[in-house]
């Protein structure tokens, strides 16, 4: 079949179907031999169709083909004979089912497909809720359902992640980022395919020498064999992460349950706003991309998937562009850090979030008593920005699990087949005498304590709270802390820790919740350390032995934060004096309490010594200058 062509329109990359057709347009010099190839989907039918010379203008070549039904074909570039996926395209053909090997058959090939029909957003528009009331939580959509926690066929796809909304809301949450979500390829195999006939010629080669050889040198031969074996292993292993390069335009065919992997990410997105929460997606770049592309990107899926917001990973990326671009303005950036100059610059809707693993180790190495500092734990519970905001969390998925951070002192990772040599070193983790599970009463309590203290550290410190999938219920990786490779009951979420952590996971709704019924615990804003709104007291003071006295000398592991603050204006409640304790000796510590007036008293809400921390009504303290506080453990009380 022969279509007729026009030139096309260069303002848009990738294809764009009009009334008059359809326009491809990509990269290609007015040299290049360009062509489109269509492949007719019924009958691999193969339509060629040259792209004139002179529809170039700069490096772009672009052309109409007019009256052609994308639903009947699959596309390719062919640039110089060279047969090329378009970077642009906005459905990746061939990679449908997971870790399919079929494809990388001599025959088999990846296609661009059409995105299709337009999709009824039925009025959505992004919730954009304020930088003070979110609450994150990470997850990686096929391994958040494989274990569990969906139904059949479901699980480990976009459709799996919206049935668990629901779920997410009553843990309130209020932002679900999620890894990379877009096509990549997620089968390691070399793209040299003549990896494996080498690896065969070797093992013959070395079956000779053996035969040749005497016995001592007969073993060490074998144990090339077996190097050369686990060459091939690590070759096939699952990119399960999805941080490569990928095919930035796509979302992830196999992480659909329907065929149409476009609506039903669209269905997730809609589904979550229609909830009041957001969508964050994980973007990694690859230092070597066009920057251009990389801004075209963000904008695609803010315009056609409704994205409220993206965490960008890679070097070299264009973050003061992506920052002041105008489509993005309004949308979530979070990134490992910022010029000065663009968070100094107030803005209406501050849209820059810092992202990083600055405040993971203080707390870390607090609870696990290695060389904890609490000065800078302090700092960083009252860190916040006038024009960004700050991400803050005890475990992320690049490292050890929750769980993990008090089960294991070293990371376990030989299943990831690199001799236990991938992955950080330096946890600050604490197995609390045996390493991994353990049947000693003592050792768990104390661990779920640990637990208990460090979710109420990130969710009583100034910054967004986030919150690592699985987490919530005890979730362990056994001691893997870099989970890349493993598509499999190590990597993925096990939801059948859920009932019984269930008291874990009602602890962290209530902390999530108390949270967000204090607005002093999460100002926008940097506290002043003064009383700068006349309530009588600072907005954020520290207390130690002496009130309004606190040492932070190397020995000293216990303080209390009191926070007072003018509650929310319109909820009608007084206002709010609060006052944390924390104590990360290993015994009891006494803590001072300040007067806070003849008509009011200082009440306990919370302790995490308990397997319950919060009370289930207000308790008067006997003392009202002196708070005693239990080893290992975080108090909060309110002013009344």
């Amino acid at each position: 079949m022969k279509y007729a062509i026009k030139e096309g329109n260069y303002a848009k990359m990738g294809t764009m179907i009009t009334a008059a057709g359809t326009v491809f347009t990509f990269e290609g010099e007015k040299e290049a031999d360009c062509a489109i190839l269509l492949y007719r989907i019924r009958t691999g039918e193969i339509v060629r169709i040259e792209v004139p010379r002179e529809y170039c203008v700069g490096a772009l070549r672009s052309v109409l083909v007019e009256k052609l039904d994308i639903r009947l074909y699959q596309y390719n570039y062919e640039i110089n004979g060279k047969e090329l996926v378009d970077p642009y395209a906005a459905r990746i053909e061939g990679r449908k089912n997971w870790f399919d090997t079929e494809r990388f058959k001599a025959a088999y090939q990846i296609r661009g497909g059409f995105a299709g029909a337009e999709y009824d957003w039925e009025g959505d528009h992004t919730p954009e809720i304020p930088q003070e009331d979110m609450v994150m939580y990470k997850l990686h959509v096929r391994g958040f359902s494989m274990d569990g926690g969906a139904r059949g066929r479901v699980r480990g796809t976009f459709a799996a992640v919206k049935e668990k909304i629901p779920y997410l809301k009553s843990l309130g949450i209020t932002t679900v980022e999620l890894m990379p979500a877009y096509e990549f390829e997620e089968m390691m195999f070399p793209s040299d395919t003549k990896l494996s006939d080498y690896a065969t010629w070797k093992r013959m080669e070395e079956k000779k020498a053996r035969e040749e050889k005497p016995e001592d040198v007969q073993e060490d031969k074998t144990a090339e064999a077996v190097t050369v074996e686990k060459a091939c292993v690590k070759a096939e292993k699952v990119n399960f992460w999805g941080y490569v390069p990928g095919n930035y335009f796509a979302p992830k065919a196999s992480y659909a349950f329907s065929k149409d992997e476009v609506t039903e990410l669209r269905d997730l997105v809609k589904a979550l706003h229609r909830s009041s929460m957001e969508c964050v997606m994980e973007m990694y770049f690859d230092e070597k991309m066009n920057q251009n592309m990389m801004l075209d990107v963000l904008r695609f899926w803010v315009m056609q998937y409704h994205i409220d917001g993206f965490h960008l990973i890679g070097n070299a990326l264009p973050i003061r562009a992506m920052s002041q671009d105008l489509v993005l303005r309004r949308t979530k950036l979070f990134y490992t850090g910022y010029e000065q100059e663009l968070i100094e610059k107030p803005e209406k809707y501050p849209h820059l979030y810092v992202y990083n693993d600055d405040y993971i180790y203080p707390l870390r190495r607090l609870l696990n008593h290695i060389d904890g500092n609490l000065f800078e734990f302090v700092n960083q519970q009252r860190k916040q920005g006038r024009g960004c905001g700050y991400v803050n969390y005890a475990a992320i998925n690049n490292g050890f699990t929750l769980a993990d951070v008090f089960m294991y002192s070293e990371k376990h990772n030989l299943d990831n087949g690199e001799n236990n040599m991938d992955g950080a070193d330096w946890n600050f983790s604490s197995n609390y005498g045996v390493e991994g599970p353990t049947r000693r009463k003592y050792i768990q309590h104390l661990r779920r304590r640990q637990m208990r203290n460090a979710v109420a550290m990130v969710a009583l410190a100034q910054g967004i709270p986030l919150l690592a999938s699985g987490d919530e219920f005890c979730n362990s990786q056994d001691g893997n802390n870099n989970a890349y490779c493993q598509d499999n009951k190590t990597g993925w979420v096990n939801w059948k820790n859920a009932a019984k952590n269930a008291v874990f996971t009602e602890y962290i709704k209530k902390l999530f919740a108390f949270r967000r019924e204090h607005r002093v615990l999460r100002m926008p804003q940097p506290m002043h350390m003064k009383d700068y709104c006349g309530m009588g007291y600072p907005d954020l003071s520290y207390h130690g032995d002496s009130a309004w006295v606190a040492g932070f000398e190397p020995s000293r592991q216990a303080v209390g934060m009191m926070y007072c603050g003018k509650d929310d204006k319109n909820s009608g409640k007084c206002d709010d004096l609060i006052y944390v304790a924390y104590n990360f000796h290993n015994g009891k510590k006494f803590l001072a309490l300040p007067r806070i007036g003849k008509r009011k008293k200082w009440y306990l809400v919370m302790d995490t010594a308990q397997e319950e921390p919060f009370l289930e009504s207000e308790k008067l303290l006997e003392k009202q200058d002196l708070l005693e506080i239990g080893g290992l453990s975080i108090r909060i009380l309110i002013g009344k």
